[in-house]
């Protein structure tokens, strides 16, 4: 049997990954299920409460994402900062779903990033 070298797929759309997923035969249900967990992003959040940063951190964490924040965010020495938050769609997608859970502050920053994922293709 011959060897085959891996290679990166340049994947930038669901559209992309959908179609690689459906030529290695994958059952076709799966599709939508598989696709979101390969598109990664980074979404910049600016001027943010530290105290929702933290939030944000840890819910997060829990859904195996991460978040930048400022060096001294636990500390709480400012009262905002910009942070990053990165992960795959699936996990952005839940996300926002956690998020709406919590008050109101977060939920208005769950529907913001709700509105900015649904322009994902």
């Amino acid at each position: 049997m011959k060897y085959n070298k891996p290679y990166i797929l340049d994947v930038k759309s669901l559209k992309d990954i959908e179609k690689e997923i459906q030529k290695v035969g994958s059952d076709p249900e799966s599709i939508g299920i598989m696709a979101p967990k390969a598109i990664s992003k980074v979404i910049k959040l600016e001027n943010i409460f530290l105290q929702d940063a933290i939030i944000i951190k840890q819910d997060m964490l829990s859904l195996g994402g991460e978040v930048a924040v400022p060096k001294n965010t636990f500390e709480l020495f400012k009262k905002t900062g910009d942070i990053l938050i990165m992960g795959n769609l699936k996990q952005l997608n839940n996300l926002v779903g956690k998020l709406e859970r919590h008050y109101p502050r977060l939920k208005n920053i769950a529907k913001d990033l709700s509105i900015l994922l649904k322009d994902i293709k």
